[in-house]
């Protein structure tokens, strides 16, 4: 199989994040970053999601803020022109449920939301009262770079149900001649990846189709027993979904979040829905190592 013409048109464009934990500067009003209060406009209603606690507790509860991403900072960085030009992009997690994100009931546990105004007219918010101190990321200042990506074998198996599982190595050695990084890339798999965009660092398995079933209300557990053409539709339809950010657990001196055991949260968009700006159906999954 000619991996090489199957992967140049999948190119993708992605933002990395970076921090530097070590930094302790406060980050002004408007500036992109991880925790910390989040900057929003006046009208601005917290999140809250009705799920079960660590301690089987069922009740509603604050999303904790994850991050702020300024869209005129990664502007440059867009190669493929996806995400909005100007305003502010924020990400919220609820997470003492910790949803995985693969069954419908999970939809709330994780939110996004856009301000497409002028930042100028942002002011930082106190968090609710009923947050807890633990569910309180710490103030992370970020930076970016561009990197071009190809997707991970999982992911591509996904889309091409019809290669051999056997051939990851074959597909590997392509994508190392050809420029990207190895699936199999030890130091590669235990860095922390933070990113917007491009193909998820995938820890388990190939997520879109979880997304596509899970957003129109089944439960990957009932894939298994989904009659054919049907499946087939919804294969069809997961090839929208595209990854819009990835944080992976954070570690500080002082602190420490480890999603599932130290894995990432993904949050993925419906590809018709990002042209429209229309960031209400976004998706989340978490998965760990």
């Amino acid at each position: 199989m000619n991996y090489s013409e199957l992967l140049k048109p999948l190119e993708k464009s992605s933002i990395q994040i970076s921090y530097d934990t070590d930094i302790d500067d406060k980050c002004p009003v408007g500036a992109s970053k991880i925790g910390g209060k989040p900057d929003v406009p006046l009208d601005f209603e917290w999140y809250y999601f009705q799920g079960t606690n660590f301690d089987g507790e069922t009740g509603s509860r604050p999303l904790s803020f994850i991050a702020q991403i300024n869209c005129e900072e990664v502007n440059k960085y867009d190669k493929d022109n996806l995400l909005p030009s100007k305003g502010m992009l924020y990400f919220f997690y609820e997470i003492t449920s910790m949803a995985w994100g693969n069954d419908p009931k999970d939809k709330g546990s994780a939110k996004v939301y856009y301000f497409p105004g002028s930042v100028s007219k942002l002011q930082s918010t106190d968090f609710p009262v009923d947050l807890s101190d633990e569910l309180k990321l710490p103030e992370i200042p970020i930076t970016f770079s561009h990197k071009s990506e190809l997707p991970n074998f999982e992911e591509f198996f996904e889309w091409n149900s019809d290669v051999a599982y056997s051939e990851w190595d074959n597909y590997d050695d392509t994508k190392i001649q050809m420029g990207f990084d190895s699936d199999f890339d030890d130091e590669i798999e235990t860095m922390k990846h933070n990113k917007l965009l491009g193909y998820a660092d995938v820890i388990q398995s190939g997520m879109l189709l979880e997304c596509e079933c899970a957003a129109n209300g089944i439960c990957y557990r009932e894939v298994p027993n989904m009659p054919e053409e049907k499946l087939r539709q919804h294969k069809e339809n997961s090839k929208k979904w595209q990854l819009l950010f990835q944080l992976d657990s954070i570690e500080t001196d002082n602190y420490e979040m480890l999603w599932g055991d130290t894995g990432k949260l993904y949050f993925y968009i419906n590809i018709d829905d990002l042209v429209k700006l229309n960031f209400d159906n976004c998706w989340l999954i978490l998965q760990c190592y």
